[in-house]
């Protein structure tokens, strides 16, 4: 629906109550089989500060006292009874519920989540605040804005919709919405790629978000862990004027980048948040076309799309021209402009084990030995081209090495015969040896010799195989922590014009990988 359709619909209603563009909170959802377990952890979360919580009573397995759970409560919270179809827990029959919901009213529940198809018939009563539900668990239908009316009409004081995503582009729909409407309204894109819906509703005029208690106990789809939401995204801090970055890739969960980012833009007190875009690689022309819609002004751009992305660019820079990928991109007005900061934070991670007047000079006469021919590896063979390398590629794929060979103008052998050249370096651009393949390595220990320079891009875990026997032989060694970090912190160099805090990015990034992980 065109959004100016959208807003004729949205302004011809006539609201229970005025959208008010008021700070938002943290709404952590109690799914537990008792009720001593629920009690406890409202306990638990009013202590942390929690304003909010949702007690999903469907979740009780023993018989339901409304009034225990509501007596002496520590903080507001929410009664939802979600059946079955609505992806809740609910066996008994639908009177019966029905019946827990308007029981939870009269004991006075300070919100009551009601489905549309219920709610006109249970009556608003006492204190109890209205959220008018909509759950759709296959799709984001096109008519969003139709429902919305709809649900307008039957006494809400929030709506809330909550719907499967399969494509970005139902992301800004759902955000449009939440931003146009007159009655406060939660819209929620479930699933992966529906993400960004949960982090940025606060941006864009929604009460609350909804998180879940931990998040190996998420109760919906998508649902993100209620500490990452307040430590790392940072969401009570999250508003109108508040600037989006983030990093596109298919699949994106596996990305530091959020909190790499999102940690510096805390530490440096900059109003800007960093998301994870899932976008698969058929929908990158339209997320990037869709991205002022959002209000993106940075992103950081990983696999598939490093090198896709270069169609979509108005203006690059040498570095990425040469070598054919882009890494990073800002929208500056309606320019679309990209980077590469894989080839310099290669360059500052090597030098790192360099002698203060060997780094940045030429490495003519070395050999440099690149595993890989992926995205990263051809900024890395750039890299040391540039330094008057030696420089040879071997990939498992070696159609992809002979395309970048020839590009480069160096040479490649086949991945079997990787073992037959002598490197002075040797670059690791593949994901062998990643969590959880902790006992793979691209090449064998006999290979190695002492003061061989080895260089990984894996960071998790931090000690790979392949370090750990390089160290044991006596190379010079560069984990995939400090070329991650290095590149990490180039990039938040573009997106505020500050340096980036490679200590801090550095301490937080072996945290969250490391045996004591980040506190969720």
């Amino acid at each position: 629906m065109p959004a100016g359709r959208a807003a004729d619909i949205l302004t011809g209603i006539e609201p229970t109550v005025l959208h008010e563009r008021t700070s938002t909170m943290i709404c952590v959802c109690i799914g537990r089989g008792r009720h001593k377990h629920t009690i406890a952890e409202h306990r638990y979360l009013a202590e942390q500060g929690v304003q909010l919580v949702e007690l999903r009573v469907d979740y009780i397995r023993t018989r339901l006292s409304l009034k225990r759970l509501l007596a002496d409560r520590p903080c507001p919270c929410i009664i939802t009874c979600r059946r079955q179809q609505d992806g809740g827990q609910w066996s008994d029959n639908e009177d019966a519920r029905q019946m827990v919901l308007r029981t939870a009213i009269v004991e006075g529940a300070d919100y009551i989540d009601l489905e549309e198809d219920i709610a006109g018939g249970i009556p608003r009563y006492g204190k109890t605040k209205r959220i008018i539900s909509y759950h759709n668990f296959r799709d984001t239908p096109d008519d969003l804005y139709e429902i919305h009316q709809r649900m307008c009409k039957l006494d809400p004081d929030i709506v809330k919709l909550a719907t499967l995503t399969h494509r970005p582009s139902d992301n800004v729909r759902m955000l449009r919405l939440v931003k146009d409407a007159q009655v406060p309204t939660i819209g929620i894109c479930m699933g992966e790629i529906g993400t960004p819906t949960r982090i940025l509703g606060g941006k864009f005029g929604a009460p609350f978000t909804y998180a879940a208690f931990h998040p190996d106990r998420t109760l919906a789809p998508g649902q993100v862990g209620y500490t990452q939401m307040r430590d790392i995204y940072r969401y009570d801090s999250i508003g109108p004027d508040t600037e989006v970055y983030g990093v596109i890739a298919d699949p994106v969960a596996q990305s530091m980048n959020p909190l790499l980012h999102n940690v510096a833009f805390g530490e440096a007190c900059l109003n800007k948040v960093f998301v994870p875009f899932r976008v698969p690689r058929d929908e990158l022309a339209e997320f990037i076309r869709e991205c002022p819609e959002l209000d993106i002004k940075g992103l950081a751009v990983e696999i598939p799309h490093k090198d896709d992305v270069l169609k979509h660019l108005s203006k690059a820079d040498g570095i990425v021209r040469n070598i054919g990928a882009a890494n990073t991109i800002l929208f500056e007005g309606r320019e679309v402009v990209g980077y590469n900061t894989d080839f310099r934070g290669f360059q500052d991670a090597m030098d790192t084990v360099f002698h203060e007047e060997e780094r940045g000079r030429p490495l003519v006469g070395r050999v440099a030995l690149v595993l890989g021919a992926g995205g990263i590896s051809k900024a890395i063979a750039h890299s040391l081209k540039r330094r008057d390398a030696d420089v040879v590629l071997a990939s498992r794929t070696h159609e992809r090495a002979l395309v970048l060979a020839d590009k480069l103008r160096c040479r490649t052998v086949q991945w079997y015969e990787r073992t037959k050249i002598e490197p002075d370096i040797l670059v690791n651009a593949t994901p062998l040896g990643m969590h959880p393949n902790v006992d793979e390595s691209p090449i064998d220990a006999k290979y190695l010799r002492r003061g061989m320079i080895v260089i990984e891009t894996v960071y998790n875990p931090e000690q790979t195989l392949l370090i750990k026997t390089a160290r044991e032989v006596g190379c010079r060694v560069v984990t995939g922590i400090e070329v991650a970090v290095r590149n990490a912190a180039m990039q938040f160099e573009h997106f505020t014009g500050q340096p980036g805090p490679v200590e801090l990015m550095r301490t937080a990034l072996k945290r969250a990988i490391g045996p004591a992980k980040w506190n969720e």
